[in-house]
């Protein structure tokens, strides 16, 4: 056992006593500096690197983040390590405890797993027009753990990303055009090439109809009340649905100039009285 008030008098048995854990502490406090500087520096290059690569904001913060703290954590033990702390307890800690915050947190990790995915392949983007799931609107916010849509109705949707990488996603906005296919009705006493015509002209005067690919007007089903005719054209993303609307308006409006009738389903009722009732009556 240490004297110590023996090495109190003894001034230089002190500093040899004192002088291991003096220069232990000393590099200690170089190995956390020098590991500080170091993570620092590799966050800032890292930050640079996604930067460059064209990568999320929102990625870029969260990567540099836990690189940053994941580092700091190893110079720590490595600090205390060579303060002589035995780190072998501590690290067993730790690794039981991430296991477990893990197994409690799954939904959060496969929704920050899918996040990661979302942010890097960019199946969708702020500001486009998406179904996911059956759930419509615009792309408001992408972050890690979830997805916010701005529906028609201007309602907030937060969608757990686990749900949206899992799904099928809708992209409306990334193509710059879309298609509209319209189905229009005629009656089987119309004339079946005046009401072809009347469409395929419609479809020509409308500058905002793309020349490529071309629109075009079929015959598509002789229904059980109606002559059915496919009409398909492309319009710009910006035009898609004023011009879906406004060319419906046009064809109503010139089929009831031009006395062509789109018929309503109806059936027609035909009442029998049985032969026995008619000598009845006329006897």
């Amino acid at each position: 056992m240490t004297d110590w008030f023996h090495l109190i008098d003894d001034p230089k048995a002190l500093v040899d006593l004192a002088l291991p854990y003096a220069m232990r502490l000393v590099a200690a406090v170089l190995i956390f500096l020098i590991g500080r500087w170091v993570m620092r520096a590799i966050v800032r290059l890292l930050d640079r690197m996604m930067v460059r690569a064209n990568a999320e904001p929102t990625l870029i913060g969260f990567v540099t983040r836990v690189v940053f703290i994941v580092g700091m954590v190893l110079v720590a033990v490595s600090a205390l390590s060579r303060l002589g702390v035995d780190t072998t307890s501590a690290a067993a800690v730790l690794g039981g405890a991430a296991i477990a915050v893990g197994l409690s947190l799954q939904n959060q990790l496969a929704s920050f797993a899918a996040g990661v995915l979302l942010i890097l392949f960019r199946p969708l983007r702020v500001g486009e027009w998406v179904d996911i799931g059956g759930k419509s609107g615009t792309v408001t916010e992408i972050n890690i753990f979830f997805t916010t849509l701005t529906s028609f109705g201007n309602q907030m949707v937060v969608i757990p990303n686990s749900q949206v990488w899992s799904g099928s996603i809708i992209n409306y906005d990334r193509n710059s055009w879309r298609r509209v296919d319209l189905t229009v009705a005629i009656a089987y006493d119309a004339d079946l090439r005046k009401a072809k015509t009347i469409l395929q002209d419609i479809l020509a005067a409308d500058p905002r109809i793309r020349a490529e690919p071309a629109a075009s007007v079929a015959l598509k089903t002789l229904g059980d009340n109606s002559v059915d005719f496919a009409v398909r054209f492309c319009a710009d993303n910006k035009d898609w649905w004023d011009l879906q609307c406004e060319t419906l308006e046009r064809i109503k409006l010139r089929f009831d100039a031009e006395g062509i009738d789109i018929p309503f389903p109806q059936m027609d009722l035909h009442v029998k009285t049985p032969a026995r009732l008619e000598s009845g009556a006329a006897g």
